[in-house]
């Protein structure tokens, strides 16, 4: 199983375990850039799966996120080299093309074993589920098979003492739609926002980032114009 130790793969391993579903290794890819309270609960899950036998495993990236960001070679369509791949996200989903190719490393260690592979997608986001014809693996559902919805992860992990607070006391899940890497492209202007007025210090990193791309954030709006805009709106909330 992999586990992103966000509430839908959290709470699959604990419905595996509860349900006594055969398990060998649970996979955790970490990018090198979550949240301080993902590596608090994957440091408390693997502890869990020591308990029940069974191997916990951190993947990562061939060389470092940061340094496919900025300084990796990258040729353009155009033949010209650029310095990274910058931000990730959308359509440039780069990091997703490293956390595949390290999990399909690790199962090399297995032959030509067919793989059994536990997937975290909840049962009100089957539209989520991508069939694959691989002859390597059969991908099992099991929050779908029990009924599990987004709602009964979340409520699932907390009854089991996983929480998302952060140093601050915020929890993710209070502000955020989706706990994944705190720099993913694909997060949307509530989160962004919510990451600017609640999580100060992962905003200063996003800062950091611009500071080593061109490229903006958002199409249009780099993570300083977005500050810009964030600012007004809390002047304006003052006003008000």
């Amino acid at each position: 199983a992999s586990c992103s130790c966000g509430k839908d793969s959290l709470a699959m391993i604990l419905a595996i375990l509860e349900h006594k579903y055969p398990l060998d290794y649970v996979l955790f890819f970490d990018a090198g850039k979550e949240f301080e309270s993902i590596y608090r609960n994957w440091d408390k899950l693997t502890a869990l799966l020591n308990r029940y036998g069974i191997k916990a495993v951190r993947l990562t990236p061939d060389r470092s996120f940061d340094y496919y960001f900025s300084e990796h070679e990258v040729r353009t369509r155009s033949g010209k080299p650029k310095k990274g791949y910058s931000w990730c996200g959308g359509v440039c989903r780069w990091m997703t093309t490293l956390k595949i190719d390290a999990i399909n490393r690790f199962y090399r260690q297995f032959g030509n074993e067919v793989i059994v592979e536990y997937v975290g997608i909840a049962s009100d986001e089957r539209e989520r589920i991508q069939f694959d014809r691989s002859d390597r693996t059969i991908k099992v559902y099991p929050l779908i098979m029990l009924g599990m919805t987004e709602n009964d992860c979340l409520v699932k992990c907390y009854k089991s003492g996983f929480t998302w607070t952060e140093a601050n006391g915020i929890d993710l899940y209070d502000v955020l739609d989706r706990v994944s890497c705190y720099c993913c492209g694909n997060k949307n202007m509530k989160e962004l926002r919510a990451i600017y007025r609640h999580l100060p210090e992962y905003w200063q990193k996003l800062k950091d980032m611009q500071a080593r791309t061109k490229k903006k954030f958002k199409k249009d709006q780099s993570i300083g114009q977005l500050e810009l805009k964030f600012e007004k709106e809390e002047i304006e909330r003052e006003i008000i």
